[in-house]
């Protein structure tokens, strides 16, 4: 990283001054060096950088080569259509350390040639193509999978054993990501289109900062919903150390989100710390070549952050009370920005960000004692670090802060369910009219819980009262809403005549589970069950996994223990101190 620290930054000197170290008198007309002009220039620099003027001169000359090189070759792209791509071979297939291998191929060749010619050229018998991080598809051609003029490519040699494993562990890997992502996204599709009918059932709704459930348009509900899970699903993943599945899952939120009304994206800041969790996942990746993409996505998450929280966080400081808790996230950006800034050959920028930073996480981390005290009163770790956090350190506060969170919360609680249990009683006494639960629940979301508006919008639908008394499918769809299994309901509907209470009544008493003894009642016990039900059961194996993700704790997001984060101030201020420099 340090070479490219300096690199970049004679790059920027260079272009600050427009200098171009291809042209007279840096170089002549046959390519070699004007050595006068460059040690003149190395000598300039030097101080500058406080650098030795050898090491200086040595970069320089190597940008000046790789300048003159790649003209020659951008000009034979044009005029022949042939590619000149950098080789990263194997250390033991290096004639030099330093010296650089090229090959030059047509972009519309299938990257199997190119794995033939490397391995007769430089007599490598097993080997992969890497670019950007991502294995090159042997059957597929170069420009295809994003292979340019100048790009680097990674040659990995491997054994036949291990050729043949890591074909198998490749093809795994991509079934279980693949299988990773539509479980997640099946499983919060199942739950953006619950509406709250089923009485056992769980469901999801959008709630603000304060847990008030939020009015949304049902397609950006949807929408909104899988993001979320997705964005759920990468921090658990993030939290394993498993960067690389975290980022695909994020790159779906990210996707989902995109869906999303500007609006609401405007009022909520998941979409910001989306951003945050890609760019985290960058660094720990090393994906350096994704320093573009990092960049953007953190002024998106800046500038999401400002609409949410106000200038200054006032905004959030009316909501909360506190803004403590949500410094962490800041800390985090101001890192990434500090990362990227270095990379790119700005250290009075990156020491800018990375002063903002050290003053964050001063005063974010915690005295040990008290947290230890906290504690013994009975609190979590989670709730003693953002109390803390909250009241800037202060024990008393925190404490107080604490338990005045916890009633809150408890308060929500009790509020949500005296809601639901009205939601359920009038959604109860629209399906004794005969309406199926599902029908009476939409009426009623329509209806913003108006038991009387609902039944006139029922009745405006046209929509028939179904008779509760014949074995139809509405009968059976009002037992899969209560939470039963197919076969069983339909059971219980033969048992009952279709007397859709009567079952119901029957499967409570039984638990959902109807013994051999009452089936051979049935008068069609002999049929066959439909596979419908073993969809159920999948579909609630689903819908568990997701919940599984979903963190219990509304602010988990903000529960940082700041290891990492220390890990990487530490490396930052090794690169950006004068000894290192020197």
């Amino acid at each position: 990283m340090s070479a490219q620290n300096t690199e970049a930054k004679l790059k920027q000197m260079l272009k600050g001054e427009k200098i171009q170290l291809w042209n007279p008198p840096f170089s002549d007309e046959s390519g070699d060096a004007g050595p006068q002009h460059m040690e003149e220039l190395a000598e300039r620099y030097a101080p500058l950088l406080r650098l030795p003027v050898t090491e200086v001169g040595g970069a320089l000359e190597l940008i000046r080569q790789q300048a003159v090189k790649r003209g020659k070759e951008r000009q034979r792209f044009r005029e022949t259509s042939v590619a000149t791509l950098e080789l990263l071979l194997p250390r033991d297939n290096r004639k030099e350390t330093r010296t650089k291998s090229y090959l030059e191929t047509r972009l519309d060749a299938r990257v199997q040639e190119l794995v033939d010619r490397i391995g007769e050229d430089f007599g490598l018998k097993y080997i992969k193509l890497i670019l950007n991080g991502r294995t090159l598809c042997v059957d597929q051609p170069l420009d295809q999978q994003g292979v340019k003029n100048h790009s680097k490519v990674m040659v990995l040699k491997v054994s036949d054993a291990e050729w043949k494993l890591q074909l198998s562990e490749e093809e795994e890997k991509e079934k279980n990501q693949k299988e990773s992502l539509q479980r997640t996204q099946k499983g919060f599709q199942i739950l953006s289109e619950r509406d709250g009918s089923e009485d056992s059932s769980p469901f999801l709704e959008i709630a603000d900062q304060r847990g008030n459930p939020l009015t949304i348009p049902p397609q950006e509900k949807k929408a909104l919903i899988l993001a979320m899970g997705f964005h759920e699903k990468g921090r658990s993943l993030m939290k394993k150390k498993q960067f690389d599945l975290a980022l695909c899952h994020l790159l779906q939120a990210d996707q989902q989100f995109s869906r999303c009304g500007s609006a609401l994206l405007a009022s909520v800041d998941n979409f910001a710390v989306l951003q945050l969790d890609v760019v985290w996942c960058y660094r720990a990746l090393e994906a350096l070549s994704c320093l573009e993409d990092g960049r953007s996505r953190l002024q998106r998450a800046e500038d999401c952050f400002l609409r949410c929280y106000g200038e200054r966080q006032q905004r959030l400081l009316m909501i909360k009370g506190n803004t403590g808790r949500e410094e962490v996230l800041f800390l985090r950006l101001h890192l990434l920005q500090s990362l990227l800034s270095y990379v790119e050959g700005n250290d009075a920028q990156a020491r800018h960000q990375l002063s903002k930073v050290e003053a964050l996480y001063t005063r974010l981390c915690l005295d040990s004692e008290k947290m230890a005290q906290l504690m013994s009163l009975g609190f979590t770790e989670r709730e003693a670090r953002l109390g803390l956090r909250a009241c800037e350190g202060d024990l008393q506060e925190a404490a107080i802060h604490i338990g005045n969170q916890r009633q809150e919360r408890e308060e929500l609680k009790q509020r949500e369910r005296k809601r639901r249990s009205r939601r359920m009683e009038a959604i109860s006494s629209l399906t004794e009219l005969g309406y199926s639960r599902r029908d009476a629940a939409r009426a009623l979301q329509h209806a913003d819980g108006d038991v009387d508006v609902a039944y006139g919008i029922l009745l405006d639908s046209g929509g028939s009262a179904q008779a509760t008394g014949s074995h139809s499918e509405g009968s059976v769809e009002q037992l899969l809403y209560l939470g039963f299994q197919r076969d069983v309901s339909e059971a219980a509907l033969r048992l009952t005549g279709g007397d859709v209470q009567l079952a119901t009544q029957l499967l409570l008493d039984q638990q959902g589970v109807l013994s051999p003894e009452l089936l051979s009642e049935s008068p069609s016990s002999e049929e066959p069950s439909t596979s419908t039900g073993d969809v159920s059961t999948e579909d609630s194996e689903l819908v568990n996994e997701a919940l599984e993700d979903i963190a219990r704790h509304e602010e988990d997001y903000l529960d940082l223990n700041l290891e990492e984060e220390s890990e990487l101030i530490a490396t930052m201020k090794t690169y950006l101190s004068p000894a290192h420099s020197v």
